[in-house]
């Protein structure tokens, strides 16, 4: 091909796209500036000084002498509350158009000021989930492995900053940290759910917890759990109380195990075991144990049998 028809051809295709951009913003009703949309970029790196103020030696890198901790510490959170109210800015700027009212110009500001009380219950609250974690897991040798090495640990970590950024208004950043952390762990926490004290997720690959969970103090959760909804919202007749509440409720001292799928606005009673692969959509008692029957193990002529056919070679 010469380099004349390359560019026929990519001239073509630009202008389909022009034109399924053009569609998309007329469906859109054009309210929305992606431009001012958070940067996830600016987010990430938000998200890391942060980290690093609540965390110096063991996440932010600081090695210094202690008399300089505190000096780094307030470097760090320097840098991350003004990353902060440089993106809510653009987050309230990118939902100007179709707000009633103009926002405060003060507005971001303010969200800063209040997310900093918030930052050292963070820190008691991570703090809590380690112990949790170190008390779950007799592989663990130490705090420090859980902080650094535990997915379920940073899943947590940066849910609790995205919960706190949620509860004050900013819905779009929180979201971005909720996908930073699924990025790097696998595991996607809608920043609305409500995580209680000493949570342990195991392994944690494939978890999911919905936007209106609420999990209690002491759970513990194992890779693949969801914690879900059973329909998506505009499917089958919904009431008021499903779109505002459609996923479970776990209460304190639960045990959910691998694969388990609980749907729906149901209450796991306090100090219930939910096994392994189960599917719920009703209530459990507290103190239940709910589990799948048990697996047959077979022998002799049964057991060839069934080798035979895993190997392809039944008659």
């Amino acid at each position: 091909m010469t380099q004349s028809e390359d560019v026929v051809a990519l001239a073509a295709t630009v202008a389909e796209l022009r034109s399924a951009r053009d569609r998309w913003r007329k469906e859109a009703g054009g309210r929305h500036h992606v431009a001012r949309f958070p940067s996830r970029e600016a987010v990430a790196a938000f998200v890391d000084d942060l980290v690093a103020g609540l965390f110096p030696g063991r996440l932010g890198g600081f090695a210094g002498p202690p008399e300089l901790e505190d000096g780094f510490v307030e470097h760090r959170l320097h840098a991350a509350l003004d990353r902060l109210q440089h993106q809510a800015e653009s987050e309230f700027a990118y939902w100007q158009e179709e707000a009633v009212l103009s926002f405060d110009v003060s507005q971001a500001a303010m969200i800063v000021r209040l997310f900093c009380a918030e930052i050292a219950p963070i820190r008691d609250l991570v703090d809590d989930d380690v112990r949790a974690a170190f008390l779950g897991d007799p592989a663990a040798r130490s705090a420090d492995e859980i902080l650094i090495c535990y997915p379920g640990i940073v899943a947590l970590l940066y849910h609790r900053i995205a919960h706190a950024l949620y509860g004050l208004g900013l819905p779009i950043i929180a979201r971005i940290i909720s996908e930073l952390a699924n990025s790097r762990t696998g595991i996607d926490i809608h920043p609305g759910a409500t995580i209680g004290r000493s949570v342990f997720i195991d392994h944690g690959t494939g978890v999911v917890i919905g936007e209106t969970a609420i999990i209690g103090d002491r759970v513990q959760l194992y890779q693949h759990v969801t914690l879900g909804a059973r329909s998506p919202l505009g499917v089958g007749d919904i009431s008021v109380r499903e779109r505002l509440a459609r996923h479970p409720i776990v209460e304190d001292d639960v045990v959910i195990y691998a694969g388990a799928t609980i749907l729906g606005r149901v209450t796991i009673g306090k100090g219930a075991t939910i096994g392994g692969n189960v599917w719920l959509l009703e209530d459990v008692p507290a103190g239940s144990v709910v589990a799948q029957p048990v697996a047959a193990i077979l022998a002799g002529a049964a057991a060839d049998q069934l080798h035979e056919a895993l190997r392809g070679h039944v008659p």
